[in-house]
């Protein structure tokens, strides 16, 4: 059959193509979208396009329309949460729970991609995470799975504990998602950190301590047992390293570009003894306990600033390039 998809190729243009879709194999599940978030991360330019071209889109909800020869644990009809990768469950990494570092995880993809009408999700993802989505909780609520998955991969990997201070450098969806599970994990406060007055108005309307960019340095008494860097950037980093409090963590959120490199002061980071987590995705394991806190009514709908068709999803990532989206689903 065929599927129209959205295809970006190297040079950042969006291209509306028609797909031909292979009929199904063994184990494998046609899905046809219902509806999906647009990852900032995707308007990262030198992280996205240099695997183009692509179809992109991860954040998805859908219904299963056909199932391959061997799905016994999944029907027609059911609306479901897919994730993009799946891991073995098999390798040393997956043995030790290092599942996105499993060459199956970072193998697996959907075909063409999560931006197309119908996709099909491939027999290793149909066995370890498509999530049937419960009737009380609504298509876009949903389709915030994977991204809370990689928020609370962050706060897990970070040693979060009830009871302690969490700032959060960059308050775009991911910071925000970092607020509203910090909340409901029983932070004792949060520190909102960023230079768009709009975006610390709202953290601050969602009970976070709004701290301006250019303030933090000049801060002495503000320290937080973990620290998120939202954005990939030197001065994000030197923000949290002033930031965190002694043994406490400082969560690498987002990549930077391989060019990149740091000052470190060694000194002070040893006799601080302070940790740098890097936290990259997030496996099944988080997938789950995501949709968990989605169905419990972590109140994800908040974010959502703009819903467009699956046709217009360029507008969307346009938005969220211009900073003027905080959330965007597009079905």
């Amino acid at each position: 059959m065929q599927t129209r998809a959205w295809r970006l190729t190297p040079d950042g243009n969006y291209h509306w193509e028609t797909f031909e879709l292979p009929p199904l194999q063994a184990g494998e599940v046609l899905v046809r979208l219902r509806a999906c978030g647009l990852c900032t991360g995707e308007v990262m330019d030198w992280y996205t396009r240099r695997k183009a071209p692509l179809v992109p889109g991860h954040e998805l909800v859908g219904e299963i329309v056909e199932l391959g020869e061997g799905v016994t644990h999944l029907q027609v009809g059911d609306r479901v949460v897919v994730h993009h990768h799946a891991p073995c469950l098999k390798c040393a990494f997956c043995q030790r729970g290092a599942f996105v570092h499993c060459p199956t995880w970072r193998r697996t993809k959907l075909n063409p991609g999560g931006l197309s009408e119908y996709f099909i999700a491939p027999a290793e993802i149909v066995q370890v995470d498509v999530l049937c989505v419960s009737d009380s909780v609504s298509d876009e609520r949903a389709a915030f799975t994977e991204p809370l998955a990689c928020v609370v991969r962050s706060l897990r990997r970070a040693g979060f504990q009830r009871g302690n201070t969490l700032a959060i450098i960059g308050m775009g969806v991911m910071g925000m998602l970092h607020l509203l599970l910090g909340q409901a994990w029983g932070a004792r406060q949060i520190l909102a950190v960023d230079k768009l007055p709009h975006r610390l108005e709202f953290a601050e309307s969602q009970g976070a301590t709004p701290l301006h960019a250019d303030d933090v340095l000049r801060t002495d008494d503000a320290q937080a047992e973990v620290v998120v860097v939202g954005p990939g950037n030197e001065s994000a980093l030197n923000l949290a390293l002033h930031l965190v409090a002694p043994d406490g963590a400082v969560v690498l959120f987002t990549p930077a570009p391989p060019e990149t490199r740091f000052p470190l002061n060694w000194h002070d980071v040893y006799f601080r003894e302070i940790r740098l987590i890097p936290s990259y995705s997030a496996s099944h394991v988080e997938m789950r306990q995501a949709m968990l806190q989605i169905e419990a009514g972590l109140p994800v709908e908040k974010l959502i600033t703009h819903r467009l068709p699956l046709e217009r999803a360029p507008e969307g990532y346009a938005l969220l390039r211009r900073a003027e989206a905080l959330k965007v689903i597009v079905g």
